[in-house]
C-alpha cells in the first residue's frame, strides 16, 4: 500500500482546506482528473495540484463525519442519489475497466496460490469468469469510483455528503456498486450484503447479473491484502450462492 499524507491546512485567505500528498500508485492514477471532471458535483473539489510533488489541495469537508456513521438505511439512500451524479461520461485519460479487469485476471490465480489458497476454488473461478467475459460487452463508459464505501463519503456544508478519495476507472455503471455491496461498515452478514446488492440494483436500474459478476470479480481481486481476505471471500461466496 502506497503511503499517503492527509493534513488540514489553511490558505492565505483563511480558507480551511486539505493537503494530500501520496506516493504514486495504480489505483490513484488520475485522481486529480477525476475530481476535475466531477467539479464538485457530489464530490470534493480540487482546488490546486502540484503534479511533480504528487500533491493535491482539496476542499475540506466540515464536519467530515463518515457516511458509515449515519446507519445503513441512510447510507443506501445517499448512495442511490450520489452514484448517478458521479457516473459522468468518461474515457481518456482514465484507465479502462477493460484493461484493469485483464490485469486482475492475469494475476488472480498466482496470487491465490501464493497466499495458500485462502478460499475455495469456486470463488476464484467465478471471479475469473466475470473478469474475462464481462469487459467486451459493457454499456456506456462512465467515471467509476472503485473504492466508494461508507468511509469515503463525508458530511459537508456545501452539500450534505461529498465523495472523497477517488480511485478512478472508466467503465460501465454495473461495476460501480461493488465497493458499496462489500462495505463492511454498513454491516457484514449474508442478509445485509445481499440486501444492499438488491436495493442498489433495483433503485439504480442496473443489470443484476452484470453487477453481480463485477462485484465478485473486484471483491476477489482486492482480497489479498492480509486484512480483508476472509470478509471479501464471504461477500463473493454469498453472491455466488445467490445466483
Amino acid at each position: 500500500m502506497a503511503s499517503v499524507l492527509v493534513a488540514p491546512a489553511r490558505t492565505r485567505d483563511g480558507e480551511d482546506v486539505v493537503l494530500k500528498v501520496q506516493e504514486p500508485h495504480r489505483e490513484s492514477e488520475h485522481e486529480a482528473e477525476a475530481l476535475r471532471l466531477w467539479d464538485g458535483d457530489g464530490a470534493i473539489r480540487l482546488l490546486d495540484e502540484e503534479p511533480e510533488e504528487h500533491a493535491l489541495l482539496l476542499e475540506r469537508c466540515v464536519p467530515g463525519t463518515p457516511l458509515s456513521t449515519a446507519g445503513a438505511e441512510t447510507a443506501l439512500e445517499v448512495f442511490v442519489e450520489l452514484l448517478p451524479r458521479l457516473w459522468k461520461p468518461a474515457g481518456s485519460p482514465f484507465r479502462l475497466l477493460t484493461a484493469e479487469a485483464a490485469w486482475w485476471a492475469d494475476s488472480l490465480e498466482p496470487t491465490w496460490e501464493r497466499f495458500g489458497r485462502p478460499f475455495e476454488r469456486k470463488l476464484l473461478d467465478a471471479a475469473l469468469e466475470a473478469l474475462r467475459e464481462l469487459p467486451p460487452t459493457q454499456g456506456p463508459q462512465v467515471l467509476l469510483h472503485q473504492d466508494l464505501h461508507g468511509d469515503n463519503v463525508l458530511a459537508a456544508q456545501r452539500e450534505p455528503w461529498l465523495a472523497i478519495d477517488p480511485k478512478p476507472l472508466a467503465g460501465e455503471r454495473e461495476f460501480g456498486i461493488a465497493p458499496i455491496v462489500r462495505s463492511r461498515e454498513l454491516g457484514h452478514s449474508r442478509t445485509e450484503v445481499l440486501g444492499r446488492f438488491d436495493r442498489l440494483v433495483s433503485d439504480l436500474s442496473l443489470d443484476r447479473e452484470r453487477a453481480r459478476g463485477w462485484t465478485i470479480g473486484q471483491t476477489i481481486a482486492w482480497a489479498f491484502d492480509g486484512e480483508h481476505v476472509a470478509m471479501h471471500a464471504d461477500v463473493a461466496r454469498w453472491l455466488v450462492e445467490a445466483s
